[in-house]
């Protein structure tokens, strides 16, 4: 799952992000250190949630919403409400695939457009 911020607001640079970014995993996971880890070791993730703050760069590359991921059955990236990731915390998986995604849409509207229009600034 990614979390976007919007941030429309001049100024908000990659290294600004990426301090943000990276202080928002360790506080969460030293107050859920059983459940939330920032170490990038594979072998040390498994039943945990891996907050990957260094995605915040210039130089990563990060797939956008709306975008088919590259499976034998595609699926897509897709917004979804807080109250879809509640209901999948059990583990159950959250996906769609390109039909259920336009009917989404027409029925929720885009999800993301916030991200395109709310104005709010990065605490430092």
């Amino acid at each position: 799952m990614q979390v976007y911020l919007p941030l429309n607001v001049p100024g908000v640079t990659y290294e600004d992000t990426r301090a943000f970014s990276r202080g928002v995993a360790h506080v969460l996971s030293r107050r859920a250190p059983d459940d939330v880890l920032v170490d990038m070791n594979k072998a040390k993730r498994t039943g945990k949630v891996f907050v990957d703050w260094s995605q915040n760069d210039r130089h990563k590359t990060t797939v956008n919403v709306y975008s088919l991921r590259a499976m034998d059955r595609p699926t897509v990236s897709t917004p979804v409400t807080w109250d879809e990731v509640s209901d999948c915390a059990d583990g159950s998986a959250l996906s769609f695939v390109s039909s259920e995604v336009l009917d989404r849409v027409a029925l929720l509207g885009d999800l993301f457009s916030p991200v395109q229009t709310l104005k709010q600034e990065l605490p430092r």
